[in-house]
Order: C-alpha cells, then structure tokens, then sequence
C-alpha cells in the first residue's frame, strides 16, 4: 500500500505542471503548503481541527510511532466533516505532524523524513551531484537500521510493507550500493561505506548464511562485496570470499563468473585473464552449474580479448545451439506439439533479441561507472538495462 508521502509526492509534481489538476486540488493542503508556515502556526493548524500538542507531548508520540501518518490516522477517524472542504482540510492533521517532526525531532526514525531523504538523492544525481547523493543516502541508511532495531522487523520485504514510499527500499539499496561505487571511483571512502553496507546488508538478510544461496539479490550483494574488496586491493579477502561462498555453492554460476570479473575488469595493474578464463572454465566444469549461458558469454568475452578469435565463435555456436534447444523446449511445453498451441502462452523463451544478447558479450560493469537500473541499455536495445545486459545483475 502507497504511503501518504508517495501521493503527496506524486500530487506536488502533477500540481505544479498540470493546469487543471491545478483547479481540482483548489482547496486541499499539500506538504509544500506547510514550509512557509511558523511552529505556531502549524501548532494552530491543528488546533483549528481539534488536535492539541506541544513539544513535549509530541515527542513522546514519535518516540513510539514509525511515521506521522501512523499518528494521524486514530486522530481524523476522530473527526466528523460537515463538508467536502472541511475534508480536504483535514489533511493539514498528518501535513502539520510531518512537518513538525522533520523540525523538532530529525534524529527520530520517520517514514516521511526516509522517503524525502531517497528522493532528494535521487534529485542530486539528475544533476550529477553523485557524492552529496551518496553522502545523504549513508545518512539515510542509517535511518533505516534505526527503524530495523526500534521495530525488530527481520526482512526488506517486512519493511517495504510497511513503509510504502515512492521506492521500494530493496530497489533503493540495490540503487545505493551502485552509486557508492560510483562515487568511489573518484572518492576512495566511498568504496569502504560499500564494504559495510554489504556486509550489513549480508548479516542481516542473508536467507542462508551458512550454506546454498539461489537468492539472486543475495548473490548481487556477495559479488559487490568481493568486488569492492578487490578494488581497494585486497585482494586475497575478494579471494577467500568466493572460496567460501563457491565451496558451499558450487553450482553458484554467477559467482564463478563474479570472481572471474575481478580479473577480468579490474585494474590494469591486477587484470589477469588467464586467471578469469581458468575460473569460468572451472565453473563450467562444476555438473549442473546454474546460469551456464552466462558462463559460457562470459568466456567468450575474456576469448575475444586475448585474440583467440576461434575458440571465441566456437563457444557462440554453442550458445546459440542452446538457445535454440531451450526454445524449443519451451514451445513444447506450452502446448506448440502437432501445432497446438495454448492460447496466452505462445511468447517464446527467447526472442530475437534475447538470442543475441545471449551471444554479444555484455558490457564491462566493473572498473567502469555502473548503469541504472531503469537507464536505457547502452547496447541500444531500446530496453530498460535491467531487461536487458543487466540481466543478472539485478
């Protein structure tokens, strides 16, 4: 469920572009409307609706709250509206609350005051501010595990349902852990803040933190620790992660192909493709490897660097063989025998594209700025990154 925040987000922004929309808000509050405003007056705001707080009274509420939307919902289904505009103003209730948090308390943990964090970063990296976007987002995160530790919820997914902001915050870590690299690129110190995001991240959400993991979004977050590691340059702690972690998974695909990576994409001074190429053929080695495609266009990247042009197009062959078998599997499972086929179900495994991404080496993601998510693919797919190359990164 959206928050009160999201909407209010959402209404500023058609508000302030949309001329009729404009006309049908005439009337109702918005969060913008509060900033011009004194304490007193917010005080007198609520006042006027029947709501008397002070300082101390409202902390002693925020000590035990999440979000001033919790705090305003038993107070308007207190109220009795006698018209449609009495309505509307009744949502100064929550507008004074938030506001008056933000100014009182912004140490206290708020779903509102996290979701505008999230948003003016991302409103910092449209206009390529990427360290002061970073440098908010840690403080951010901090916010998040103070909420973590004040409730006792164990999930992202607990969390998200809960705070039903403008993003989901498992999108938004995803989001952070790329920009601190990033920023790191050019500020070191934001490559350690990466190393502990992970590493919480790790502790505290790991599905399985002893042994196998087919969490994707776990396996993500494994591969940016290790590979944060390797580019400060210890090297030998990136090592000894993915000998653990491919010691307790070893048909783990996507982390032969992590490790590789690293000598894949590193730096010059550690770039090694020998060493990548011996990883991913030890990972295609391993019976039942998941991801193998990715391994074997992984391996047909680290072939055409090194100028082994035949053994490049033999692996394409293969991949393309497997694709072709793949779909055709497909097609018979979903009805496509004597020429039957199930109405609904007649997109194939892979399209035209998918088949050629899967035998076009993805682009380098390591040592180079990493893409968004929702950014347009730069293969020129006209895909959004994470339907297309980005596949298995996010």
């Amino acid at each position: 469920m959206i928050s009160w925040a999201a909407v209010d987000k959402i209404a500023e922004r058609q508000r302030a572009s949309d001329p009729k929309y404009r006309e049908q808000l005439a009337g109702k509050p918005l969060r913008s409307d509060a900033k011009v405003l004194t304490d007193e007056e917010l005080l007198a705001k609520l006042r006027s609706c029947g709501v008397e707080l002070d300082h101390a009274s409202l902390e002693q509420l925020c000590e035990k709250s999440l979000s001033a939307e919790e705090l305003a919902k038993p107070l308007l289904e207190q109220q009795v509206f006698k018209s449609k505009q009495e309505e509307l103003e009744s949502d100064w209730i929550w507008i004074c609350l938030t506001d008056l948090w933000r100014r009182w308390f912004p140490d206290k943990p708020c779903f509102e005051l996290l979701d505008d964090k999230m948003q003016e970063g991302y409103d910092l990296l449209k206009s390529k501010k990427a360290e002061a976007a970073c440098s908010l987002w840690l403080d951010a995160w901090s916010n998040v595990l103070n909420i973590f530790d004040k409730t006792g919820m164990r999930s992202v997914k607990e969390f998200d349902e809960q705070f039903g902001g403008s993003q989901f915050l498992s999108n938004w870590l995803q989001d952070l852990e790329m920009e601190l690299w990033n920023a790191g690129l050019q500020n070191r110190p934001f490559l350690t803040a990466r190393i502990s995001l992970c590493e919480e991240i790790l502790r505290k959400f790991s599905p399985d933190r002893a042994g196998k993991d087919h969490d994707l979004t776990t396996g993500n977050w494994r591969r940016a620790l290790a590979e944060t590691y390797f580019e400060i340059g210890e090297i030998g702690k990136a090592e000894a992660l993915y000998r653990e972690w491919l010691h307790n998974d070893p048909q783990w695909g996507w982390g032969w192909i992590g490790w590789s990576d690293c000598y894949f994409f590193g730096q010059p001074s550690s770039k090694d493709l020998e060493r990548s190429e011996r990883l991913l053929q030890e990972g295609l080695s391993v019976v039942g490897v998941r991801d193998r495609l990715d391994l074997l266009e992984r391996l047909t990247g680290v072939y055409d660097e090194q100028g082994q042009t035949d053994k490049a197009e033999e692996l394409r062959q293969q991949i393309r063989d497997s694709a072709s078998v793949l779909q055709t599997n497909h097609y018979f499972r979903s009805g496509g025998i004597f020429g039957q086929k199930i109405a609904g179900d007649e997109v194939p495994l892979f399209s035209t594209t998918d088949t050629m991404l899967a035998i076009t080496p993805r682009p380098a993601s390591a040592r180079k700025h990493k893409i968004g998510r929702n950014e347009p693919c730069p293969c020129r797919s006209g895909k959004k990154f994470k339907k297309c190359c980005g596949r298995g990164v996010f």
